[in-house]
């Protein structure tokens, strides 16, 4: 979706919950896939550094969307979000069905809410790989174990802020840049390199590859 400021965006859509982690692991305590924190949460929890947050980013496998679907029927309503349009998903549209055959072309997230009258609550991000692999959705070959792809603090899951980074990386909107500042002089030197790496195969030239002195 294009850029809008808060206020369009509230026109336009609605407002979110403004959840925490903790809201993230009290809502998600029963569900039985695995689940983590990405986006803007992931980078503050690592950092420790307080950063504004338009919502929260819940990532869970693409192959488990029934498994999900499941969870969320009866506590929440899930709309798929694509090419800057929503449309609902609705529980007894094809609840077994894997993503591909279910979700818009291009669909890779969804958005929750209770009912209409509601703020959004969680954005759940539809990541590939499975329990034991972390694939990047921008370029398949670029993996890890996902227990190296993964951290936790207080029971919470959390999503490396080195590939966090990476992701960020394509916007390059102002906060993604003040993220990038706060986040690399805390990397340990192997997730750094790793990042780098990443980046120049991803897109090498790419303006971040000037400030991390590899252009």
């Amino acid at each position: 979706m294009n850029e809008l400021t808060d206020e369009e965006f509230t026109r336009l859509y609605g407002a979110w919950a403004g959840h925490t982690p903790k809201d993230a692991a009290d809502a998600f305590s029963e569900y039985d896939g695995t689940w983590w924190i990405a986006g803007g949460w992931a980078i503050e929890a690592f950092t420790g550094v307080s950063r504004p947050h338009d919502d929260i980013d819940v990532s869970v496998f693409t192959s488990d969307l029934p498994r999900l679907r499941r969870f969320l029927d009866g506590r929440l309503d899930a709309w798929t979000a694509a090419s800057g349009a929503l449309a609902p998903l609705l529980p007894g549209d094809r609840p077994n069905c894997d993503a591909v055959d279910v979700l818009p072309e291009g669909s890779t997230q969804l958005w929750t809410r209770a009912g209409a009258a509601s703020a959004w609550e969680f954005d759940i991000l539809l990541s590939p790989g499975d329990e034991r692999t972390w694939v990047y959705k921008r370029d398949p070959a670029l993996r890890m174990p996902l227990s190296d792809a993964l951290w936790e603090r207080n029971g919470v899951q959390y999503l490396r802020p080195e590939i966090q980074l990476l992701y960020k990386a394509k916007g390059d909107r102002p906060k993604d840049r003040a993220d990038l500042e706060t986040v690399l002089p805390r990397l340990e030197a192997s997730r750094r390199s790793w990042f780098v790496d990443a980046l120049h195969r991803t897109d090498p030239r790419h303006p971040w590859l000037t400030a991390l002195g590899t252009s």
